[in-house]
């Protein structure tokens, strides 16, 4: 059999196999607040939207500097932070170290 011949049903197992069908949401929680560590900065921001390859958060803020990175992750209280002007903020899934919820998100200039 050669592709050219394939049933959506057969492509879409063989797919699967590969994590072709794997849902791209899955564990990111639409709504949440998040702060995401990526390989160049620390950005916060209420996630709207997951692709395949990019995260979309609204309210976002670049943390510029964290202080105690344990301390700042309970307290959602930062030494240096840059909100992105109103509007939605893309951020490549590549580029993703870690993420975690958080309770609230840093908007004000510090």
């Amino acid at each position: 059999m050669s592709i050219d011949d394939m049933k959506i049903g057969e492509a879409k197992a063989i797919a699967a196999m590969f994590g072709g069908a794997a849902d791209a949401t899955a564990p990111w929680n639409i709504g949440a607040n998040y702060l995401i560590r990526t390989v160049t900065m620390i950005d916060t921001g209420r996630l709207v939207a997951v692709t395949a390859t990019e995260l979309v958060v609204e309210d976002a803020a670049w943390i510029a500097d964290t202080g105690r990175f344990s301390d700042a992750l309970k307290s959602v209280e930062f030494s240096e932070v840059e909100p992105f002007p109103d509007g939605r903020v893309i951020i490549g899934r590549g580029s993703v170290i870690d993420a975690i919820e958080i309770s609230k998100l840093p908007r004000s200039k510090k």
